[in-house]
């Protein structure tokens, strides 16, 4: 009995503690943000590009030129994706005048359509705007410049971390066991070969996804004639990166480009019908197929850590937020105190989708049935003497 009420009482302290230890650590991610995002980062991608330094190395090649070479395919990669896109967007950057005249006129007719169907006066509140968009890039010129320095500088450090991540793999592994103890060797090989499995599977079968839906998105913006094709079909692809929100802007950007390079808007709503299909078919059929269960997070645990991701660090925190509750469902699995979170995070099966709550009766206590048969003949003769008074 002692010991079961010292364990209640200390109950409310543990739940402050571990409100201020979350506390904390929310805000030492925030404050961290530009440390912790390029290397997280960086993890993710070392997890990616590690089986091609393990073949490296198992065809007799040394750690150091494997991980070089590694690096150097990947970065090859990178580079000429980044030159086909600046390639596009330069082309678009030329025809800039074209596109703003054209829209321009577009966002006049919707004006006046605007005024004439709601009575609304938009002269003044467009003024303002324009204004307000002068004054915002006259005062802010100097920080955007200094923004775009800094995470030049944060995308240079990636494959420096990267390198070591990949060199000193065996070095952080025998880490963690002088940390935990040689005793929990063999359970943190299996939560370190779980994570590296799940985010590995997701990460590839995330970018073969991509791969087919940009190809889907090209064929799709050909055949409806829309300029720079290649580029916004990969593009929103791209944007498949963050959950929910990505397809939206990836889909608004050619739609919109079809309303202002196209004669007719039938053009922009064939190009939303038939990118809303590729999604239903990508989010159904394709990313199932290929990631498969690898991240069996929930979808609503899904987008409470896109939203808490994005509120911490923007876009990029948008991008971690899954590999990151993934891995932190992994953690939760293999601790003992921390199953439940695990549990859901985690998709539930369908018999517990199906299954209706339920509470299972009390079983009366004597008492209880004593009280009871005492207020069943307390009501029977409350209704015999209403029935008297009601015959006389």
């Amino acid at each position: 009995m002692i010991s079961f009420k010292t364990s209640e009482s200390s109950k409310p302290v543990q739940v402050c503690a571990m409100m201020i230890i979350v506390t904390i650590t929310v805000y030492w991610l925030i404050i961290l943000q530009s440390f912790l995002v390029p290397l997280l980062v960086s993890v993710l991608l070392s997890i990616l590009v590690s089986p091609i330094t393990l073949q490296l190395e198992d065809r007799g090649l040394k750690r150091i030129p494997a991980i070089v070479l590694t690096l150097t395919l990947f970065l090859g990669l990178i580079a000429g994706i980044l030159y086909v896109s600046f390639m596009q967007i330069s082309d678009m950057i030329y025809m800039w005048p074209t596109f703003y005249e054209k829209a321009n006129i577009m966002f006049q007719q919707f004006e006046v359509w605007v005024g004439q169907t709601f009575g609304f006066q938009t002269t003044t509140q467009i003024d303002d705007l324009e204004n307000m968009s002068a004054n915002l890039l006259k005062n802010t010129g100097s920080s955007a410049l200094l923004t775009t320095t800094a995470i030049i500088a944060d995308i240079a450090l990636i494959p420096l971390y990267m390198f070591f991540m990949l060199y000193y793999r065996t070095f952080f592994c025998n880490f963690l066991y002088n940390l935990l103890g040689e005793k929990e060797k063999k359970r943190v090989n299996r939560i370190l070969f779980r994570i590296y499995d799940v985010i590995h599977n997701y990460l590839a079968g995330l970018f073969t996804v991509m791969v087919i839906v940009g190809t889907l998105n090209t064929i799709t913006l050909l055949v409806f004639g829309i300029k720079y094709a290649v580029f916004f079909g990969f593009f929103a692809a791209l944007l498949l990166l963050i959950p929910y929100v990505g397809v939206i802007i990836g889909s608004s950007l050619p739609i919109m480009m079809a309303l202002v390079t196209k004669d007719s808007a039938m053009y922009a709503v064939g190009v939303g019908a038939v990118f809303l299909c590729i999604q239903f078919l990508e989010g159904n059929f394709i990313t199932p197929y290929i990631v498969g269960s690898k991240i069996s997070i929930n979808p609503l645990m899904a987008i409470v850590a896109l939203l808490l991701g994005g509120m911490m660090w923007g876009i990029p925190g948008m991008i971690l937020a899954l590999p990151s509750i993934a891995i932190l469902k992994v953690i939760f699995d293999h601790s003992q105190r921390l199953k439940a979170f695990g549990y859901v995070l985690g998709e539930p099966q369908k018999d517990e989708i199906d299954a209706r709550f339920q509470v299972e009766p009390e079983h009366e206590t004597p008492e209880d049935a004593g009280s009871a048969e005492v207020v069943g003949s307390d009501d029977l003769k409350r209704e015999k003497e209403s029935l008297d008074v009601g015959v006389v």
